[in-house]
């Protein structure tokens, strides 16, 4: 059957038609709309339909970057809101899937193929088909899922603690705290950190917007730059090692728009040797293998997949 598969971020509302079948997910075109040019999903729904120019299947999984509970689901970073329960009303169709757009990106680790998970420390092997495995993502913010025995668990774990490792990060610490007061490990596992971290690096604020410092760090082409880059992959290793203690993993995914971007990167980096340092359980965490999807859409293809899984016959 075919199913529409949506993904809402703050910025971009992501769509494709997906043909589920006995041999897997496979999207059709996507289709990206400014989540800013419409008022809300049903708007952009039918936008899409227009732009398909076919009749759309009378199905969906949608997948939204909020967590998906009670009556009214509102996004983190724009003004949409979807109410659950009449959302298949107010598209026009008989069937919806509503998730947390990680719980989407973990549907996607489960359905992908092991050539879509590029080895990135610890045992070069596949997945474990059970047990707990781990989905980090960072982006706009930290995405944090788990994969237990198959079944999706959303959760919101990049809202934790961030914990400093050296006096670099304690001084990284002290410059967001007096910002925030409270300082969560996304506040420095996220797009945005990088800006932070070349700060305390530097000295001063970094002369570039986020985008701008990305492409000069991943380029190599400029050293204070490339330098925060090396910090935040490492302070990344320490998150993503305490999410895997934390969850009792068997492995870890990273995901994310810029877990896409540091592909070449992170085995590179002190991502693995600060992902196993963690004391006594040292041996424990080097025997976890992390991987990084690659799959070019994992919220489209998560969001279909979720949709599969809460409707099997």
């Amino acid at each position: 059957m075919d199913v529409v598969a949506v993904d809402i971020g703050g910025t971009h509302a992501r769509f494709a038609v997906a043909e589920l079948s006995g041999e897997g997910i496979a999207l059709g075109p996507e289709t990206v709309l400014k989540t800013g040019d419409y008022a809300g999903l049903g708007e952009a729904w039918r936008a899409f339909g227009e732009r398909a120019g076919r009749p759309l299947p009378n199905a969906a999984g949608v997948a939204v970057a909020a967590p998906v509970e009670g009556d009214e689901v509102k996004l983190t970073n724009n003004d949409w809101v979807l109410r659950p329960t009449m959302l298949a009303a107010e598209l026009g169709i008989e069937r919806v899937t509503l998730v947390n757009d990680f719980a989407a990106v973990a549907h996607a680790v489960a359905v992908c193929d092991d050539d879509q998970l590029r080895h990135v420390c610890g045992p070069d092997r596949p997945l474990p088909r059970g047990g707990v495995i781990s989905v980090v993502g960072p982006g706009t913010g930290l995405g944090v899922a788990m994969l237990v025995r198959g079944e999706v668990v959303a959760t919101e774990g990049g809202h934790i603690g961030f914990a400093p490792a050296d006096d670099v990060e304690d001084r990284l610490l002290a410059r967001l705290r007096e910002r925030y007061g409270r300082v969560s490990a996304e506040r420095v596992a996220c797009g945005a950190g990088l800006a932070e971290i070349y700060a305390v690096l530097t000295g001063g604020d970094a002369p570039l917007d986020d985008r701008g410092l990305w492409q000069q760090a991943v380029a190599g082409k400029n050293a204070a730059a490339a330098a925060a880059l090396d910090r935040y992959c490492a302070m990344l290793g320490s998150v993503a090692g305490d999410l895997a203690l934390a969850q009792g993993a068997d492995a870890v995914v990273v995901a994310g728009g810029l877990g896409l971007r540091l592909a070449a990167h992170l085995p590179q980096s002190g991502f693995a040797d600060r992902f196993v340092a963690k004391g006594r359980f040292e041996t424990k965490m080097a025997a976890l293998p992390v991987r990084l999807i690659t799959y070019p859409q994992p919220g489209l293809l998560g969001a279909a997949a979720a949709f599969a899984s809460a409707n099997r016959a």
